[in-house]
C-alpha cells in the first residue's frame, strides 16, 4: 500500500481560521483564500477597493463587487442588511469568504470609518454564526 504524502495529513487552510471572524489577511494569499472556499462550497466574496476614496465609492464598490443592487448600499446599515437580512432570505447558504482588500485610509475614508465597516462585517459574522454558517473575513488596508 502506497501513501501518498502530498494528501497525507492534508488540512483546509479555513479549518486554521475561526468560522466567523473578521481579521487582517495577514499571511493569508486572496488565490488560495478563493480556493479553499470553492474547494469547500462556500461563497468567495472579494471587493478590491483601493480606488475608492470615499465612504460612498468604498460601499459602492463592495455592493457591485459582492452583486448587491448599489442603491441598497448607500450607508452602513443597508450594507449589514445586505450582508445578512437580503442573504438569509435566498436560502440556506453554504458559508462565506469574504475578502476586502486594500481598503482605503485617506480623509474621507478615516480610521473611524474604516473600524465602522469592520464592525458592520463583525455583526454579519455574528448573525452567520447563530445560523451555524461560516462568515469569515479578511481584510487588508491601503
Amino acid at each position: 500500500m502506497t501513501i501518498n504524502p502530498s494528501t497525507e495529513g492534508d488540512v483546509s487552510l479555513l479549518e486554521t481560521v475561526t468560522p466567523n471572524v473578521v481579521q487582517s489577511i495577514r499571511a493569508f494569499r486572496v488565490p488560495e483564500l478563493q480556493a479553499e472556499a470553492i474547494k469547500s462550497g462556500q461563497h468567495f466574496l472579494y471587493a478590491y477597493c483601493l480606488e475608492a476614496t470615499t465612504k460612498q465609492q468604498v460601499l459602492g464598490k463592495i455592493a457591485s463587487s459582492f452583486g448587491f443592487p448599489k442603491q441598497m448600499c448607500k450607508n452602513f446599515d443597508a450594507l449589514s442588511d445586505c450582508l445578512t437580512d437580503l442573504i438569509c432570505k435566498a436560502g440556506p447558504q453554504p458559508g462565506f469568504v469574504v475578502v476586502l482588500e486594500q481598503l482605503p485610509n485617506t480623509a474621507k475614508f478615516d480610521k473611524e470609518a474604516r473600524e465602522i465597516l469592520l464592525d458592520v462585517f463583525r455583526d454579519a459574522a455574528e448573525f452567520w454564526a447563530e445560523k451555524k454558517v461560516a462568515f469569515r473575513v479578511f481584510y487588508s488596508f491601503e
